[in-house]
């Protein structure tokens, strides 16, 4: 499992390397544009990605012997032996867990590190909704302006219109008044829709953490989203990082119960005793001033028990307190992913009907135009009619962006955005 965990990793930085070395190249304002660079500049995303960086470094430390321990004694008054003066004593001791505890510390870092590299998936997926949701509001914040403009082109033929009638003697003054206050409400609110840009600005560039003076480019249409994929996937609960975080870790804390039950073990050290030997002023004396080499085996003694218990149970809390979780995240993943599957289809509903709302008063709006150019119809409702065709054209421009914010949505609760 270490090799090929170690390969995910190298997999994983390759792709990020090459996602940052792409975002360098990309100059334009399009939404793929601005998600690149999320992936880089955002510090969420970056601080969820350093996180799981960090956990990386854990393996390595958990899998590690424990350092040996050397011991030197220098005799003040030599110890005198059969074979001479004991001048010094020098000991070397390395301990070892029991078998599999290192196997076992190991797998339990590297699966926690995976839960945070899910961690990190899903942070740059929300933070690509953030930006999306923003690019959105971008789209219709354009058309209002767009759609207002329009109204006052029209506002102004309608001026032109009636103030000819004026002149004629087939028309009223009123009605030019009237065409008039439509006008300034238009101007009005052209200038409120426009210095609604700056925050919407603002509020991009610091999902991209840049300066926030940096212009941008509105867009005038949102990319096509693939509404019948989104909807009818059932992988919700495959692909979803927050659900694999958690059964990653799951399995860490099961690791780690492990791990508390091998640390009840006993640890074996393997050492050497090493004794510098003078020699003595005895002729013919066996093993004169011989230096002495003496193995030792050493055993740890695990009778105080309670904190192995301890670590177990404190364990399967974890592991129960997990499953929970994941319960729990899942019925909110079902529920959020029933509440946009609603939204999508409502905003398809709704666009179908304002659609031919602005149809069928458009034609309306002809046969009054006409009926007005020659003879005296009534005109407050050919500025009433105007005016449904800019509300429903406004609808439908905010019922474009509901739908593109709910298919986002439904796109991160499927992690389609890797």
């Amino acid at each position: 499992m270490k090799t090929k965990f170690i390969y995910k990793i190298l997999n994983i930085r390759y792709l990020i390397i090459l996602s940052l070395l792409f975002s360098f190249q990309v100059n334009g304002q399009t939404l793929d544009a601005y998600l690149q660079i999320a992936s880089k500049n955002n510090p969420e995303v970056k601080s969820a990605y350093a996180k799981f960086e960090a956990a990386l470094q854990k393996s390595p430390q958990v899998s590690a012997l424990p350092d040996p321990t050397l011991t030197v004694s220098a005799f003040g008054r030599m110890i005198e032996t059969r074979i001479g003066r004991q001048e010094a004593r020098f000991s070397l001791m390395q301990m070892f867990p029991w078998f599999g505890t290192l196997a076992a510390k190991e797998n339990a870092a590297n699966l926690m590190a995976e839960a945070l590299f899910q961690n990190y998936v899903d942070t740059k997926n929300e933070v690509f909704l953030n930006v999306k949701k923003v690019y959105a509001e971008m789209y219709e914040l354009q058309q209002m302006i767009t759609l207002e403009e329009e109204n006052l082109n029209i506002l102004n033929t309608y001026k032109d219109l009636a103030l000819n009638k004026f002149k004629n003697g087939k028309g009223v003054m009123v009605d030019v008044v009237r065409i008039d206050i439509k006008r300034n409400e238009s101007i009005t609110n052209i200038q409120i829709l426009t210095n609604k840009k700056k925050p919407l600005q603002i509020a991009l560039n610091t999902l991209l953490n840049r300066e926030n003076t940096i212009e941008i480019l509105y867009p005038t249409k949102l990319p096509t989203t693939n509404l019948n994929v989104l909807i009818a996937s059932d992988s919700l609960l495959n692909n979803n990082p927050k659900l694999v975080q958690l059964d990653r870790q799951k399995e860490a804390f099961e690791a780690q119960k492990k791990v508390a039950v091998k640390e009840s073990y006993p640890k074996i050290g393997i050492g050497l005793d090493y004794s510098i030997i003078a020699k003595r002023d005895v002729p013919d004396l066996a093993m004169n001033g011989q230096d002495a080499i003496m193995p030792m085996l050493s055993v740890t003694l695990p009778i105080f028990s309670k904190k192995y218990k301890a670590a177990q149970k404190e364990a399967a809390y974890m592991i129960t307190a997990t499953e929970a979780q994941k319960i729990a995240t899942t019925n909110n993943l079902i529920s959020s992913y029933s509440s946009s599957q609603y939204e999508v289809s409502k905003s398809t509903d709704l666009l179908k009907l304002f659609e031919n709302q602005v149809k069928s008063t458009k034609q309306a709006m002809s046969l009054l135009i006409a009926a007005y150019s020659n003879s005296n119809a009534d005109f407050i409702e050919i500025l009433r009619l105007n005016q449904d065709v800019l509300m429903y054209k406004k609808a439908m421009a905010t019922e474009v962006k509901n739908q593109f914010i709910a298919a986002a949505k439904l796109a991160y609760l499927l992690s389609k955005n890797d």
